[in-house]
């Protein structure tokens, strides 16, 4: 099996925040991001072309808040499932299920880096998600 050979399309860091409004006013009025992608409980943030970061209300997400903060690498793709044949192809640790989450519009799935950071492959499923 090969690796899927099209260009990446978008890299999303999610955060994960007991209060989302706070995080917003911070990424918004101190940093100046701009909002990309709104999705309710998840707000995504440009950080440059191509680069973003995700706030995510932690009662909502896919991890909680910690005092040890999780960290999610999120990488959106053109074809998610081919990059999925292609993960089930090698070993790669703690690999789910492809699933769907319609209220967001995303396909996706995750696994682990060696070290346990989490990376999620995904494809939008409407635009705009």
């Amino acid at each position: 099996m090969t690796r899927p050979k099209r260009a990446n399309q978008l890299a999303i860091t999610f955060f994960y925040y007991r209060d989302l409004p706070a995080a917003m006013r911070f990424y918004e009025e101190v940093l100046g991001l701009k909002l990309a992608i709104d999705q309710g409980w998840c707000k995504i943030y440009e950080i440059c072309p191509g680069a973003h970061v995700g706030l995510v209300d932690e009662t909502r997400g896919m991890n909680k808040w910690a005092a040890t903060k999780p960290v999610q690498l999120c990488i959106r793709v053109p074809d998610v499932d081919a990059w999925y044949a292609y993960a089930k192809a090698i070993p790669l640790e703690n690999l789910s299920e492809l699933f769907a989450n319609e209220e967001i519009g995303i396909r996706a799935f995750v696994f682990n880096d060696p070290e346990g950071y989490q990376i999620e492959i995904q494809s939008a499923t409407r635009p705009g998600a």
